[in-house]
């Protein structure tokens, strides 16, 4: 991809740093194609267990949030600045999904739906789960009764659609649930829950210390399960206009909440 024409796509994404929030970036859709199509490449290259190294900022769910995604690089720092590890649900809610994943999808419907399977065929070719420091396991939903080593992660086939159940179906949709021990059902009708007693067998097995996962709204941002064995992170505030923080997670710092959020800056007039 020609670096001049990757600068000013970044360039006018982060014009609207600082501006009233839900102001839209004009981007053409040959250039949100070729950004697909060269991600996709990349993401390919990369196993899909990513082993890295901390310092690193693991953030949770953004769903399209474009201001507070920008928010977030201005407290951490623009890449190359800072190293950042996002867990995955980018857009749809929120109403800038395509700023949000273009520079990391607003509507769909801006854009016809040839562009659409393109995201979707990018999308399949993300990786599924991360190691840092090789002690801190990152994936976006949860724990699967079918992970048994982290061979497997790395062993997954991709470009892949997300299949209804096994292993990837797992590690993107399950949830951790302190009703029960072992396994159960999910109530959003997908995948398992599992309780503290599969977190900790997972981590002493695996000689791990911490599961990170995103997945779930938390009211503080962050939430801790099976005795700070698990820790879920949610990087979206004021989600659905009901929560009033976010957090990025400092692997080395632990939890930190990234702002308060003020309410003039989502209510609409």
């Amino acid at each position: 991809m020609d670096p001049t024409v990757l600068d000013g796509i970044i360039s006018r994404l982060l014009e609207v740093k600082g501006g009233r929030p839900g102001k839209q970036v004009q981007l053409l859709e040959a250039e949100i194609r070729q950004l697909c199509v060269v991600s996709k490449e990349l993401f390919l290259q990369q196993p899909n267990l990513l082993e890295l190294e901390a310092p690193i900022k693991i953030c949770g769910d953004i769903h399209g949030q474009y201001s507070d995604l920008l928010r977030l690089f201005e407290y951490g720092g623009l890449p190359p600045q800072a190293n950042y590890l996002f867990l995955g649900d980018y857009v749809d809610r929120g109403k800038q999904s395509l700023e949000t994943i273009c520079l990391l999808l607003a509507y769909k419907i801006k854009f016809n739906v040839r562009l659409w399977k393109v995201f979707t065929d990018c999308f399949n070719c993300l990786p599924v789960a991360a190691l840092i420091d090789e002690k801190i396991l990152c994936m976006h939903g949860g724990l699967s009764p079918d992970l048994h080593n982290l061979g497997q992660i790395r062993n997954l086939a991709r470009p892949t659609d997300v299949p209804d159940s096994g292993l990837l179906c797992d590690l993107l949709w399950s949830d951790p649930s302190k009703e029960i021990q072992g396994w159960g059902m999910n109530d959003r009708g997908v995948s398992y829950t599992f309780g503290p007693d599969r977190v900790s067998d997972f981590l002493q097995k695996q000689d791990l210390d911490l599961i990170c996962r995103a997945h779930q709204v938390v009211e503080d941002g962050y939430e801790f399960f099976a005795d700070r064995q698990l820790v879920t992170i949610f990087s979206a505030p004021n989600y659905c206009g009901e929560f009033d923080n976010a957090v990025v997670l400092h692997p080395k710092l632990y939890v930190q909440s990234v702002f308060l959020v003020q309410e003039h800056d989502y209510k609409q007039s």
